[in-house]
């Protein structure tokens, strides 16, 4: 089956081999071993394949010996971490408006990344998701991810921006002083995302950084860059409405050509040019989906057969026996043995 490789930033990696240097950690090395070459971050437009990044951060946590090593240098806001995308943010009139902004661009940082707003209690919810592949997405990549957000929201509006609460997916660290530190907020851990809640008079605060004659530029420039990402990332697109119409089964082609505003045969043409079919991007998604759910304890196996879209337990399970080579009962005892062994390898260090 043909999967479409997710892909990230020069930006982005640029902050990442940055936090790794600051960290008495040899970037170099650590990029060579992951297969990346390290030099190529000079080349601005060079995208790095999501996988790899992951990886990065799972010999980073290794060799530092620092699990929370995502939340270093907190006091080191990388606004340049986001390229054009970052720029279109900070000249906007107020935080909600810099963040619907960096979700309209966020796929030129990284399209394996969403960021949402969704309703919370006070306020909204900054909700970030990641698409990881064949490799399990490590803690240290959504920490990082998440405090530098937020941290970019506080350089932005040049103060102390306090959650009303934080979120994650990952199982309650053996300390969690690092993310106190960080948030200072309540924190939510094996949470169902991962996020913060900003509050709705927080959202409503002029940004600092506003800049109104350049909005429009910068936002010609990421249109611009999205246009030339777009017309070779239907596929990106199309996995979010495939994600979303599963639990009413398989989506007919045409069914996501309209969710995207394509006919069915430009959309058929687009996923052509970028060598993967539909029926692929179907099984793709689907296992992406299988891998995240499996790796939730708080689901059972038939509410995520439903979300998957499969009418009976013995597709799913035939499924999963395809993607890895198990059951999805199996695959989970795996992926939950896997955190324990973390865990208790950490604990005796």
């Amino acid at each position: 089956m043909a999967q479409q490789i997710r892909t990230t930033s020069s930006s982005w990696m640029r902050g990442v081999a940055t936090t790794l240097t600051e960290q008495g950690l040899d970037a170099a090395a650590l990029f060579a071993e992951v297969g990346l070459a390290i030099e190529d971050l000079d080349d601005c437009d060079r995208r790095w394949p999501t996988e790899a990044l992951s990886r990065l951060w799972v010999l980073a946590a290794e060799r530092s010996g620092n699990p929370d090593i995502g939340l270093a240098k907190l006091d080191a806001p990388r606004p340049d971490n986001y390229g054009v995308a970052g720029y279109a943010m900070m000249s906007s009139p107020t935080l909600l408006a810099g963040l619907t902004r960096l979700i309209r661009y966020m796929c030129l940082v990284s399209d394996a990344v969403t960021i949402t707003l969704e309703p919370g209690d006070g306020g909204r919810w900054v909700r970030t998701d990641v698409y990881g592949g064949e490799c399990p997405i490590p803690r240290q990549r959504y920490d990082y991810g998440v405090v530098n957000l937020l941290n970019l929201c506080r350089w932005m509006l040049d103060r102390r921006l306090t959650p009303l609460s934080t979120r994650f997916s990952h199982a309650v660290p053996l300390s969690i002083a690092s993310y106190n530190k960080a948030f200072q907020s309540p924190l939510e851990f094996d949470a169902p995302f991962n996020g913060f809640l900003i509050a709705e008079q927080d959202l409503a605060c002029k940004l600092t950084t506003s800049a109104p004659e350049l909005a429009a530029i910068h936002d010609r420039i990421a249109d611009e860059a999205l246009e030339r990402l777009v017309k070779t990332d239907t596929a990106h697109r199309a996995r979010t409405a495939i994600a979303k119409l599963l639990p009413d089964g398989s989506p007919l082609r045409s069914a996501i050509a309209a969710e995207l505003g394509l006919s069915d045969r430009t959309f058929q043409r687009r996923l052509a040019d970028e060598g993967i079919s539909f029926s692929d991007l179907i099984e793709d998604v689907r296992r992406e989906l299988a891998q995240r759910h499996l790796a939730d304890s708080r689901m059972t196996l038939t509410d995520i057969g439903y979300l998957l879209g499969y009418a009976d337990q013995s597709t799913f399970f035939r499924a999963s026996n395809r993607w890895f080579g198990e059951s999805p009962g199996e695959y989970r005892s795996r992926v939950m043995n896997g955190h324990r062994r973390e865990i208790e390898a950490a604990q005796q260090k």
